[in-house]
């Protein structure tokens, strides 16, 4: 990737943006979202090494990259050609994410959100995968379009169904 420079960013911290440059992740974990004039908050995707994200990929104004942990991430110009692989890629996220948000029951909508990060962004151990991004019930909420409480609610109960184990640091072992 010509012209690239790579910075570091800290967690909770907003990657600035521009028309003309993407950010290839090279490490940790960003979440990208737009807003509507109330504030509601809409998660356009999570992203992680070696995905590449940016306003150039995105008719949404406002459009917001956050860190979700410290990140380190490359900046470059980017040219027609590259669009359209980076393109592809972002359709395939954007069409699990959107399938996800079409389940009705808000506990199903959780557990196949769980069930996608712990295939995207999971490590496989002995009693299933660990979801190594650690998202707030806040977060979650936001991207399940439903409240802290709901999610706080619904993963206690998934614990108590031996779905998951909730780890420190907001962490989640969903079990196999």
């Amino acid at each position: 990737m010509p012209n690239s420079s790579e910075r570091s960013f800290r967690h909770r911290e907003v990657i600035p943006v521009s028309s003309s440059h993407l950010w290839k992740i090279e490490s940790g974990y960003v979440r990208t979202v737009t807003w509507d004039m109330s504030g509601e908050v809409t998660t356009l995707g999570i992203w992680g090494t070696g995905d590449i994200v940016g306003k150039p990929l995105s008719q949404l104004d406002p459009y917001q990259i956050e860190c979700l942990t410290p990140v380190q991430a490359s900046e470059f110009a980017f040219s027609r050609h590259q669009l359209g692989e980076v393109m592809f890629c972002h359709i395939q996220h954007l069409e699990r994410l959107v399938n996800i948000l079409h389940t009705r029951q808000t506990s199903s909508r959780l557990l196949k959100l769980l069930e996608w990060l712990a295939q995207r962004f999971g490590h496989k151990v002995d009693r299933g995968s660990v979801i190594e991004i650690r998202l707030t019930h806040q977060i979650i909420a936001e991207i399940i379009s439903t409240t802290r409480v709901t999610v706080t609610r619904l993963l206690k109960e998934l614990e108590r169904q031996e779905k998951l184990i909730l780890l420190r640091k907001h962490r989640i072992l969903l079990l196999a």
